[in-house]
């Protein structure tokens, strides 16, 4: 019979398995396609476009180097890895074939919704035009959900145009992503080196989102401080923070254990302004140094709504699955708290309300509802096997 052996409240069979993590109906905010490529798919296109600046040409020795060039602790080291990715990705059929793949990949972790992001000007190289370059990748992403649901599985994937904050692109990556919101792009971030770089400088694009009525999101909060999120709401008015992990400034622990949040917090709490948090990509970075560690533990606990992402499934060597793995295994999260942070991400998604409570009622509630009750039969069928012996 499963234990029932009570820890921290919880019981044994609150702990879901590594194989039900993977099963659980999960939400992804925050992925980029240039960082969740296979590594195979990155050699064969290289050698495809006679792209030659690989560190590597055998796929398993190339995703180790990702990993461990991804590995430094500083955000700008990170973001160099990109540019073999990049260099690999500037055609229509190089595009749609990442995009299938990150499609089939996600939902086969169980991915159940996402948004992947990518930048349209850094996909320019080999003469496609911005509307080419979208036009491929939702293409791809059309063909990995097909894909998908021939084994068996069921994803909805939206894309995110990205413009880069040390460009001067980002007017007319908004105005891309406006004229494509109902051809399967569901809103708009900006990304990239956060220091130096203030969303502000941004201010056009984001004032024409919002006459436009559409979505967006901003990193913000993962590499430089309160500043920068305190720009991305109050001056752009940003939907959703990109990581969002130095709101953590903002908030005191006393000595007694009490919890004193500043104005910012506050104000980030209470207007139920999502976090899109990735944990493994902010230990590669620096903004946190261990997982028990990482604020989204305390976020967690003061009822933030905060989310849990993958940011490059490559670089981190993740997927939705071991993000959650990792979680479980340090704060002692249940499928209870896994269902949490999923719906927190549905309830932000950029698609209309009716759909992401669809998503939410008949999708994700009812698998993990089906989860928690697995226990019930483990515990039949090991009655049963003991009553024949």
């Amino acid at each position: 019979m499963t234990s029932q052996t009570s820890t921290g409240g919880h019981t044994d069979r609150d702990t879901p398995s590594a194989e039900q993590i993977r099963r659980a109906p999960k939400v992804l905010l925050h992925d980029h396609l240039d960082g969740g490529l296979r590594p195979g798919t990155v050699v064969d296109l290289a050698r495809e476009c006679g792209y030659e600046g690989l560190p590597e040409t055998d796929a398993d020795k190339l995703g180790i180097w990702f990993r461990e060039a991804a590995d430094s602790g500083s955000l700008e080291r990170y973001l160099e890895t990109f540019a073999h990715t990049c260099a690999v990705m500037q055609t229509k059929d190089a595009l749609k074939r990442v995009a299938a793949e990150c499609a089939e990949d996600l939902a086969e972790d169980g991915v159940v919704y996402a948004e992947i992001r990518y930048a349209p000007e850094q996909h320019l190289e080999a003469g496609l035009t911005l509307e080419e370059v979208v036009e491929a990748v939702n293409d791809g992403f059309r063909e990995g959900e097909r894909r998908a649901k021939a084994n068996g599985h069921r994803i909805r994937v939206g894309a995110l145009l990205t413009a880069m904050r040390h460009a001067a692109r980002a007017l007319e990556i908004a105005e891309l992503a406006n004229r494509y919101r109902d051809h399967g792009v569901v809103g708009f971030d900006i990304a990239g080196a956060e220091a130096g770089f203030p969303p502000t400088r941004h201010l056009d694009a984001f004032e024409f989102l919002k006459r436009e009525n559409n979505h967006f999101t901003i990193h913000a909060g993962e590499a430089f401080g309160l500043p920068s999120i305190w720009q991305a709401l109050q001056w752009c008015g940003a939907d959703r923070l990109g990581h969002g992990v130095r709101i953590i400034d903002d908030i005191e622990i006393a000595e007694d254990g009490s919890v004193t949040l500043g104005r910012l917090a506050s104000y980030v709490r209470d207007k139920r302004i999502p976090l899109e948090m990735c944990p493994s990509s902010n230990l590669q970075t620096g903004a946190a140094t261990s997982y028990a560690e990482h604020p989204i533990g305390l976020l967690r606990k003061l009822h933030f709504r905060a989310t849990v992402n993958t940011d490059n499934r490559l670089m981190s060597g993740t997927s939705m699955s071991r993000e959650f793995e990792h979680l479980v295994g340090t704060f002692g999260y249940t499928l209870d708290d896994m269902q949490w942070f999923t719906v927190n991400a549905m309830k932000s998604a950029f698609i209309p309300f009716d759909e992401r409570l669809a998503m939410i009622n008949d999708v994700i509630k009812p698998g993990y509802a089906e989860l928690k009750s697995e226990w019930l039969f483990r515990q039949t069928v090991s009655t049963s096997a003991s009553a024949g012996n």
